[in-house]
């Protein structure tokens, strides 16, 4: 957590976040894996751009090989994987825009920004046989979000597991779950999978509302952020040149 939180000392940053977590396990949703996608009016207006967003993701595809790896962007990822099998393009980390990116996929752009609460936007590709091991999300502050973007023609070959539940990935279908649960995910087919991976604040009562405002602003002061930015711009120029000579 404090790597999360890097301007608050480590104790203090742990029993806060301790806290606040006990705090929102007792709201109505606070025990809840997955949510009703039809619980956030908003979602039904993403699915409807599935065809626009995927088309400016197959151009990126085509370049595969040149996006980055999770643990390249991210360097805490290096816990869940090491090799080439998990892809990402980044277009906000926790508020900070990705301008570059953005600017590749503006449709894409436009969409996220149009979500509610979103803090961080994402495509991310599973290519044939990865598996994530079991992990925790930081803190229940946000709601992670997935819209299918490219899924096995054998859709029971891609699936996600948080807490006691296990779900598909459906293609232009929504999933919305707490990753503070424990969770994995699967591609066991021979096709890549990808998602548009989106988190957003969780809607709670005031006063944790604004407990939450508070550390959301302290991670995006962070050195962890700064970090993942600086790491994109790195790729942004290899893409470019992908691109160009394609």
């Amino acid at each position: 957590m404090a790597s999360k939180f890097g301007l608050v000392p480590t104790a203090i940053a742990s029993r806060a976040q301790g806290a606040f977590d006990r705090l929102v396990v007792r709201t109505p949703s606070g025990r809840t894996e997955f949510f009703e996608p039809n619980d956030f009016p908003w979602i039904a207006e993403v699915e409807a751009h599935a065809d626009e967003i995927r088309a400016e993701l197959d151009g990126l595809l085509a370049h595969i090989d040149q996006l980055p790896n999770f643990q390249d962007i991210q360097e805490e990822q290096r816990s869940l994987t090491q090799d080439d099998n998990w892809k990402v393009f980044l277009f906000y980390a926790y508020g900070s825009r990705a301008d570059d990116n953005c600017r590749r996929c503006p449709r894409t752009a436009a969409v996220v920004e149009s979500i509610p609460g979103m803090t961080t936007a994402m495509f991310s590709v599973l290519r044939p046989h990865k598996h994530i091991p079991p992990h925790v999300g930081p803190w229940k502050g946000v709601l992670r979000y997935h819209l299918a973007l490219r899924t096995p023609a054998d859709e029971s070959l891609a699936r996600i597991r948080v807490g006691s539940r296990t779900e598909e990935w459906h293609s232009g279908r929504s999933l919305v779950f707490d990753d503070t649960f424990e969770h994995e995910a699967w591609n066991d087919s021979d096709e890549i999978r990808v998602v548009l991976f989106v988190d957003v604040i969780r809607k709670l009562p005031w006063y944790l509302s604004a407990m939450n405002r508070g550390f959301i602003g302290a991670i995006q002061r962070s050195p962890f952020i700064k970090k993942a930015l600086a790491n994109t711009e790195a790729w942004q120029e290899t893409l470019g040149a992908a691109k160009a000579t394609g």
